[in-house]
């Protein structure tokens, strides 16, 4: 999968109507310079041999150098992608804190005002949009009440608002997904006969039915864990935050693309351990499919 990923990005850059060379030397360069740097830059040779020439060097940790400022794309990778992780980590802990909560007493109190209220909060964090709820927060908290900084990082400080931004809608997504599956496992036969053997409804539904519902909640995981990094690109970008989606837009506006092939390649990558983390997580919830994996 990896090599079909790569393969397809590499492609689809050949693919795209600009001539790279011409970034080098400038719109107004002679035929000849031209021809030099697309020699140079190896685009000279047929497209197999070029990617053949990339795999290999790939394989070395070597993805190439940036056409606007010349540092190896592995160095700008490994400079913004700590920060990506570390908005994208502290958004989906805050949301899954937050969301199987709700979720759980909303299904404990269905059809009450408690359950309609958190459901309305979750329709609510599902349609709206990050930019701009991102420009609402700063309108508010920075430019009204100068509380927090808008843009930039350094402190706590310039974590909050991008981190209240990405989490919202994941938040309201796992919200109504850990609802849905409890219900429906709260609906199970032997809950009832936990229920008639007198245990508080506390320990029946924390103990016994949410483990039985995470399942649905751990798929999850695995696709937020993949996303958020296209997630943060929006999010990253209003909040001019020093991450990997940030370098993603401004190599795409600046028709970078040995950058935008090397961010592209990571994400692919990451949303293939995202799932493989994903399909782990399973056979610690339920030791059946650890089981039936060892047949």
């Amino acid at each position: 999968m990896v090599l079909v990923i790569s393969a397809v990005v590499f492609v689809t850059m050949r693919l795209i109507p600009v001539d790279p060379a011409e970034l080098v030397v400038g719109p107004y360069a002679t035929a000849d310079q031209r021809e030099l740097a697309r020699r140079s830059l190896g685009l000279d040779q047929p497209v197999l041999v070029q990617y053949g020439i990339y795999l290999q060097s790939a394989l070395r940790g070597d993805l190439g150098r940036s056409i606007k400022s010349g540092k190896e794309v592995t160095l700008l990778i490994r400079d913004t992608l700590p920060n990506t992780l570390m908005l994208g980590g502290l958004a989906l802990a805050l949301a899954y804190l937050i969301a199987i909560p709700i979720g759980v007493v909303a299904a404990m109190r269905q059809n009450t005002a408690l359950d309609q209220g958190a459901m309305a909060f979750a329709l609510l964090g599902i349609a709206v949009p990050n930019f701009w709820l991102g420009l609402l927060l700063i309108l508010v908290f920075s430019v009204s009440l100068r509380w927090l900084p808008a843009t930039g990082s350094g402190g706590w400080q310039h974590l909050v608002l991008p981190t209240i931004t990405l989490g919202l809608q994941y938040t309201a997504i796992v919200a109504r997904m850990t609802r849905s599956s409890v219900l429906e496992v709260l609906r199970q036969d032997y809950i009832r006969a936990l229920r008639a053997k007198g245990l508080v409804e506390r320990q029946v539904v924390y103990v016994h039915a949410l483990r039985n519902a995470v399942i649905p909640i751990i798929s999850l995981l695995g696709l937020h864990m993949s996303g958020v990094v296209g997630g943060a690109v929006i999010v990253e970008t209003v909040f001019a935050w020093p991450g990997m989606g940030r370098l993603l837009v401004n190599s795409i506006i600046g028709r970078d693309y040995p950058v935008v092939q090397g961010v592209l390649t990571l994400l692919g990558i990451a949303v293939l351990l995202a799932n493989l983390l994903a399909d782990a997580l399973y056979t610690v919830a339920d030791p059946r499919i650890k089981y039936s994996a060892q047949r």
